[in-house]
């Protein structure tokens, strides 16, 4: 058994999981990886996805520490930008890996139309 930040995880696979599961965190730290991003680049980004599911979705990242959010407030209007952290930077060959995967079943693996 692991545990991290309070939470307990039955194997090392379920700690990644935890951090970066789901359908949308591993979509948001894929479009980060070439740097900082507003909230509305990263939505128009993310087709599909609500608002209340990013805005949670970017939450929960934050706060296992794998993204920044960085309020500026020198002039109108507010601006909000996200990036990855150093900690998050070390998903990047995860992320990449999992995005050559994807682009491997698509090419291989796809229904034709």
């Amino acid at each position: 058994m692991y545990k991290v930040k309070g939470k307990k995880y039955p194997c090392c696979t379920s700690v990644t999981m935890g951090i970066i599961g789901g359908k949308w965190k591993s979509v948001i730290l894929f479009w980060l990886i070439d740097g900082p991003l507003r909230y509305n680049e990263l939505r128009k980004k993310m087709t599909g996805v609500t608002e209340r599911t990013l805005s949670l979705q970017l939450k929960h990242l934050e706060e296992d520490e794998v993204i920044n959010r960085t309020v500026y407030t020198t002039k109108p209007p507010l601006k909000v930008e996200y990036s990855l952290t150093e900690f998050g930077k070390t998903l990047i060959p995860i992320l990449q890996s999992i995005a050559n995967w994807g682009d491997y079943v698509v090419a291989n693996h796809s229904d034709e139309e």
